[in-house]
């Protein structure tokens, strides 16, 4: 005799928790910025290597407040949906939750082979995957392990920035971008040839934020963001440390990347790692701030619409970015497009969302693919 598992489907727009749809909707501003500086400089970071006049401000800016401390929120963000799917599907929880998985790898790599190398929606599905069978059934005990390991990791930061601190030398050292050869390609198909190549090599390096997921699995269990007014002591002292480390970890390097503090190349390369690793105390801090504006009611609907709309928004911007920004489409380059094409798409993808009734076309193929 079997038995059947019936699931509860996707959560109705009413029942909805108005947080994590701001928080999703207002960060994309913060992809848009970072993935069109990638494609306006063919490269990674996305910044110009001799910056001139308020160019060096962009700079400053895009390293202290969006570099490496924008993908963390959507971290944070898929860790906590992972518990909020499992809490509504109940016995059939870990069924569905393999389907979405394995749903956002397939999207993952469409998304990498046809648009953008730099895609997320794969590592999720792997670490979502990972997360369901690892973490989700585990104990609240076994689960505030992640706060000490993030004690932990604070630690080494702040040793680390010593070190790099104490350490440092002068000299002529620039910012320079890592090439992405798929961002340059003369053709849409040696284009795809080379994203191909390098989606692999960027999901391998980037599943090790399911320490940044298992962060946000443990503020599911604990409904912050479904209660936040409850928790705002907790998400003002996590909105202050976090986005403080973050910015502290990043402004050596957000200085060298304005032209304003001249290091040698090994002390720029240190400052670097400084910038990334602290990058992730961005995700839980912008997460409590946006909560805590959640509370005090000082949002549009539009924002929160795009945030429930987060995947079709995240696409269409690649689909954007494609047709502005590579060489064989309009071809345009530098920090002034890519700054007001960032603004300009997302504004216009808030615009869309609001408008619409039912969900996006992405979460409504994940949908039907995750619940059938």
């Amino acid at each position: 005799m079997t038995t059947t598992l019936h699931t509860n489907g996707p959560v109705a727009r009413k029942e909805r928790a108005l947080a994590p749809d701001l928080i999703r909707g207002a960060m994309l501003l913060f992809i848009a910025l970072a993935n069109a500086a990638n494609f306006a400089f063919r490269g990674q970071p996305g910044l110009d290597p001799t910056p001139y006049g308020m160019e060096r401000v962009v700079n400053f800016l895009m390293s202290l407040l969006v570099d490496s401390r924008a993908y963390p929120v959507f971290a944070v963000m898929f860790g906590y949906g992972l518990v909020q799917i499992a809490r509504r599907q109940g016995d059939a929880a870990r069924r569905v939750l393999m389907r979405r998985n394995v749903a956002l790898i397939v999207f993952g790599f469409a998304h990498a082979t046809l648009l953008y190398f730099g895609d997320f929606l794969g590592a999720y599905g792997i670490v979502g995957i990972l997360a369901t069978w690892l973490l989700l059934r585990r104990s609240d005990r076994f689960h505030r392990l992640i706060l000490w390991l993030w004690g932990l990791q604070t630690v080494y930061a702040v040793v680390l920035a010593v070190i790099v601190l104490t350490t440092a030398s002068g000299g002529d050292a620039t910012l320079t971008n890592k090439p992405n050869p798929s961002l340059a390609a003369s053709s849409y198909a040696a284009s795809i040839a080379d994203r191909l190549a390098e989606w692999p090599v960027h999901t391998a390096t980037v599943i090790p934020f399911i320490i940044i997921v298992w962060l946000g699995i443990w503020a599911a269990r604990h409904r912050i963001l479904e209660n936040p007014a409850q928790h705002r002591t907790l998400l003002r002292r996590t909105a202050v440390a976090g986005l403080g480390i973050a910015i502290a970890g990043g402004l050596p390097y957000a200085l060298v990347s304005a032209g304003w503090l001249h290091v040698s190349a090994g002390t720029v390369d240190a400052m670097a790692f400084l910038h990334a690793l602290t990058g992730e105390y961005g995700g839980p801090g912008y997460v409590a701030l946006f909560a805590l504006i959640a509370t005090r009611n000082r949002v549009t609907t539009a924002i929160a619409a795009l945030g429930q709309r987060s995947m079709s928004g995240y696409l269409f911007q690649s689909v954007a970015w494609v047709a502005l920004f590579s060489p064989w489409a309009l071809g345009l380059t530098g920090t002034w497009p890519a700054l007001v094409a960032a603004v300009g798409i997302w504004a216009v993808s808030v615009s869309i969302a609001h408008r619409m009734r039912g969900a996006g076309p992405a979460e409504t193929a994940l949908r039907r693919f995750t619940y059938r």
